[in-house]
């Protein structure tokens, strides 16, 4: 059996005074070329596992490995050599906030490259090519975020990850600040990027109907604990934790239609009195 890309083996994290647990005994993994979708409500600490992930928080209990290597520990040098090498790239929920306002387009997809020491000479055309690689026009890098629309603004930061060529994307709710039509577009680049580079790609989000024909596998996340995890046809279709099949039967269907307000309102009911972490 292959090694995974990521395995994330009993990750806990708390944070805060007094101590709150954010995650608890959190098990996850991302095979090389596979899109998983990470699902919870605002709180249930997504964006917190992907920090845990990248480094940015410390782990409390548990191990986090990049290619079968514990990374879960490493000293501070370690960890800035494993980031320069860009194999794993993060894509924020609002381009506008993650961008320098500062800095035009091309100097923010290629600040990336100046770390790690690339050679000058050929960082322009990485950039040009990358950009093109995500749909983005090339006469574009010469603006100022500002000056772009919200789609492509996210494509330059996908371009600012990709432009490092990472094993593993993170995005975090990657369209939930996009309109329906530029939405789907993005969340379509993302399944090219896939097919064409074979990257694993974690997809954060609050919104499961997001997922259905995107993700190969969902793992649910509830008050810091994954309690449901499966194909996504399965998830959809075949629902245990009440938790998924309260998100499950919040998807309306293609005809507009929902659970009944009843049914819906039963399994809230039955959600809350689940046991808190």
């Amino acid at each position: 059996m292959s090694t995974p890309l990521l395995q994330v083996d009993g990750l806990s994290v708390s944070l805060g005074r007094p101590r709150t647990t954010i995650l608890d005994g959190v098990d996850l993994t991302v095979e090389r070329g596979e899109i998983v979708g990470l699902i919870g409500e605002t709180g249930s600490g997504k964006t917190t596992l992907a920090r845990a992930v990248l480094g940015l928080v410390p782990v409390e209990a548990g191990h986090v490995r990049l290619d079968g290597e514990d990374v879960t520990r490493l000293r501070p040098r370690a960890r800035r050599e494993l980031r320069r090498t860009g194999k794993v790239q993060y894509v924020f929920q609002d381009p506008l906030r993650s961008l320098d306002p500062d800095r035009t387009c091309h100097e923010s997809v290629a600040e990336g490259l100046h770390i790690r020491g690339d050679d000058p000479a050929t960082i322009s055309d990485r950039v040009r090519a990358t950009s093109a690689l995500v749909g983005l026009d090339p006469a574009l890098l010469d603006r100022h975020p500002s000056e772009l629309s919200g789609g492509q603004r996210q494509r330059v930061a996908i371009a600012r990850a990709m432009v490092l060529e990472p094993e593993l994307l993170i995005c975090d709710e990657p369209v939930s600040a996009l309109d329906a039509t530029i939405r789907i577009r993005i969340l379509q680049l993302l399944v090219d990027l896939r097919a064409s580079l074979g990257v694993g790609i974690l997809l954060i989000t609050h919104d499961l109907a997001t997922l259905g024909g995107l993700a190969d596998r969902v793992a649910v996340l509830y008050r810091g604990r994954v309690v449901e995890t499966g194909t996504t046809a399965h998830i959809l279709r075949a629902p245990e934790h009440p938790y998924t099949r309260l998100l499950v039967a919040s998807i309306p269907t293609i005809d507009g239609r929902q659970a009944s307000a009843a049914e819906r309102r039963r399994l809230r009911d039955e959600v809350a009195a689940l046991t808190p972490v």
